[in-house]
């Protein structure tokens, strides 16, 4: 049979195809062969990455102290627990090593966590109708401690893994949470594009200065077989991580406490719609303690209601706190006569301007002097002098001169300046009382350390010193900055004489401010509250912001203060100075005895510092009735030797300070009355899981009075104000009755 023409040709060209794509793919084989690549990817290198394990090592985040050293800030270690559920990972060995039994693991598990047995098994089982790897167990699988985690581990659960993650822990709880801030545990993006887990500072320092806390992660890498294990020759390249700096605020814990208890009680009894105060050195600059209301607690940043800290990112018309620098600058510019008189009540410039009324309503008090004026508070007089006697001009330079146009470049994030209004005349002579012109409290306590520090201004500041942990050498130090001099010695010598006649003169308005054994001086304040449509001020006895800027001693001011509480709710007979004074007081007189600070008044007592003796090893009886002769409230928890206690040998701390000794066989204590701070300080010392409820002072507790206490425990406090405490303590006397 003749074969057709076209079978033969079709033939050659399945030759041709064939041998063509031999020759490809030979020619292909010899170049990988030859170069090692494929598509521009070496083999090798894809080899090496395929064989290659690598896993971080987490750096531990720098901590935040006070400026002696007691810790605001740091690194918890926890656990996270996670199931692994594919047979895989159990490859070949003899031993499972994933969860095998699903109802033996649920059961073990659920009286360990404290959750139910039918929660644990129902997400093991979706996990593995799913064909997950593995599975975690949420809230209750997070945050174990370690006590918790050699619980679990001993019980060789098949599968049952742990990951320790950092936990970031504030031990005081509210304290100072708008300054410090806090940090959460966040996912984020590595250098090769990979997620990772890290802590990252959210507010406060923890944010500003994040980048010196978190440090640098480091890496380990091995070459591993299919079944994850490592060679015998892993090629291993060990990276260490280098940990974050430690931060040293210049923030004093017992000052701190002593305002943050304050400031507590003052919002349980007068329900103010915000509160500020702040404490610093005025010879540096240093911040002492500085707090806001409302605040949060930092291990439960939930719900918070205000995350400003109103101290350095409120700016408000501060009232007349602001004629402590009319009154210098009419000094400093030699035309004040404290004793010349002028006509109060009322004062209008000329025909084209409204008039200024004194705070009595316009009725003033006659004719009066000028030094009589500042303890009186006259509207007029600070009108008079600055659009007669200094004139607008001139006050403008001086307003700029204490630098009230401008930030004070305090080292904390979100700090906002006022504004000088100060386009038309009525603004001009307003501004002279603090009305119409906005500042902030830092702006106005960087503009009196001129007044309180010979003339010379300082710059404020937070962070004393950053710290490298593992060679304990200081990387960066803040110093005093003097920032100017708007007046002179003698000016600053004249304001202070006139500061202590508001506090100490017969007609002064801040006698309420009187300290025991400290000579106070210091300028009073009632702002008005603009209305929210912006014209007009808010009317009524409440809708102010009552404020005191103050300082003690007042020859050699070793102490400044500003505290603001707006919209009090206050009784009939009381005025807006009663909030205030209640903080500064307390605050200052024993801020100034715990400094060691001689008092300057006669016939007064020593002062009440009171050096804590060594502790850790005494007998906890002992140790009880050392403490008590010396005047101090101890808690004791447990009987034996003293393991840990809330304060360390050598701390100063007051006559009437809380000591919590704790034995090396804990028993739970009574902790009705309570506050939250001492609440934490148990819990930190003895590493308990709190959860809390409400504010002020405990009235119910989960774990009984005499229980036996391990680590990882959860105690559960309720806690009410002081007023609402005591309803609900009648209540029960009369539901008994």
């Amino acid at each position: 049979m003749r074969k057709n023409s076209s079978t033969h040709f079709m033939a050659g060209i399945l030759i041709i195809l064939f041998v063509g794509a031999f020759l490809l793919l030979t020619g292909r084989f010899l170049y990988i062969q030859a170069t090692g690549e494929v598509n521009d990817v070496s083999l090798e290198e894809w080899a090496e990455q395929k064989r290659t394990s690598s896993y971080t090592m987490s750096a531990e985040r720098g901590k935040i102290f006070d400026s002696n050293g007691m810790t605001l800030a740091y690194d918890r270690p926890t656990f996270r627990m996670y199931a692994i559920l594919d047979e895989a990972y159990t490859g070949e060995s003899e031993e499972p090593k994933h969860v095998e039994d699903p109802e033996k693991t649920a059961k073990t598990l659920a009286p360990l966590l404290d959750v139910d047995e039918k929660e644990i098994l129902e997400r093991l089982e979706n996990g593995i109708e799913k064909d997950l790897f593995q599975v975690e167990f949420g809230n209750a699988g997070k945050e174990l401690s370690q006590q918790k985690k050699d619980e679990i581990a001993a019980k060789d659960l098949p599968g049952i893994k742990f990951e320790e993650e950092a936990l970031r822990y504030y031990p005081n709880g509210m304290f100072a949470s708008q300054v410090i801030g806090f940090a959460r545990e966040t996912e984020v993006e590595d250098e090769d594009g990979n997620t990772v887990r890290e802590i990252k500072g959210i507010a406060g320092i923890e944010n500003v200065r994040n980048d010196i806390l978190k440090g640098i992660d480091g890496h380990v890498t091995y070459q591993r077989d299919k079944y994850n294990k490592k060679l015998l020759d892993p090629n291993e390249v060990v990276t260490k991580p280098q940990d974050g700096d430690d931060i040293y605020l210049t923030l004093d814990q017992k000052i701190q406490t002593l305002l943050e208890d304050a400031m507590t009680q003052v919002d349980a009894e007068y329900n103010p719609e915000r509160m500020s105060a702040v404490v610093m050195n005025p010879k540096t600059g240093e911040i002492v303690a500085m707090s806001n209301r409302p605040s949060y607690n930092p291990n439960d940043p939930s719900d918070v209601e205000n995350w400003y800290n109103d101290v350095v990112s409120t700016p408000f018309e501060p009232g007349s706190t602001v004629k402590m620098f009319t009154w210098a600058a009419a000094i400093e510019e030699s035309v004040y006569n404290g004793e010349e008189g002028f006509e109060s009540g009322s004062y209008r410039p000329n025909k084209q301007m409204r008039a200024i009324h004194d705070h009595n309503g316009g009725d003033g008090w006659g004719t009066i002097s000028y030094d009589e004026g500042f303890q009186r508070s006259s509207n007029v007089a600070a009108a008079k002098l600055a659009w007669e006697k200094v004139g607008t001009e001139k006050f403008l330079d001086y307003l700029k001169a204490f630098q009230l146009d401008q930030k004070t470049g305090i080292d904390l994030p979100g700090e906002v300046k006022g504004e000088i209004l100060y386009n038309w005349p009525s603004e001009k002579i307003t501004t002279a009382f603090g009305q119409g012109s906005t500042m902030t409290p830092i702006q106005q306590m960087k503009a009196a350390t001129a007044i309180a520090n010979n003339g010379q201004m300082v710059q404020p500041y937070i962070i004393k010193k950053i710290v490298d942990p593992d060679t304990g050498k200081t990387v960066e130090e803040k110093e005093r900055n003097v920032v100017g001099n708007p007046i002179s010695e003698e000016t600053s010598d004249h304001v202070l004489t006139l500061l202590e006649s508001v506090v100490n003169g017969e007609n002064g308005t801040g006698k309420m401010y009187k300290l025991d054994d400290y000579t106070v001086g210091g300028k009073t304040g009632t702002a008005q509250i603009p209305n929210d449509e912006g014209k007009g001020y808010m009317t009524g006895k409440e809708n102010h912001v009552f404020s005191f800027l103050g300082m003690a001693p007042i020859d050699d001011p070793q102490l400044m203060m500003y505290v603001t509480v707006k919209q009090p709710e206050l009784e009939p007979t009381e005025s807006g100075s009663a909030p205030v004074s209640f903080i500064f007081k307390n605050v200052m007189e024993n801020g100034l005895h715990y400094l060691n600070i001689n008092p300057d008044k006669e016939n007064t007592k020593e002062t009440k510092s009171i050096e804590v003796p060594e502790l850790v090893g005494g007998d906890v009886s002992k140790v009880k009735k050392t403490l008590e002769k010396q005047g101090l409230r101890v808690t004791t928890v447990g009987k034996g030797k003293v393991v840990a206690a809330n304060v360390e040998a050598g701390d100063n701390i007051l006559a009437n300070d809380h000591v919590i000794l704790v034995t090396e066989k804990p028993t739970m204590p009574s902790i009705i009355g309570w506050s939250l701070r001492d609440v934490l300080q148990l819990a930190d010392i003895l590493q308990l899981k709190t959860d809390t409820s409400g504010t002020g002072f405990v009235v119910k507790q989960t774990i009984k009075k005499g229980t036996s206490l391990k680590q990882g425990d959860s105690l559960g406090v309720e806690l009410l104000p002081p007023n609402e405490k005591q309803k609900k303590e009648n209540s029960n006397e009369e539901e008994n009755s």
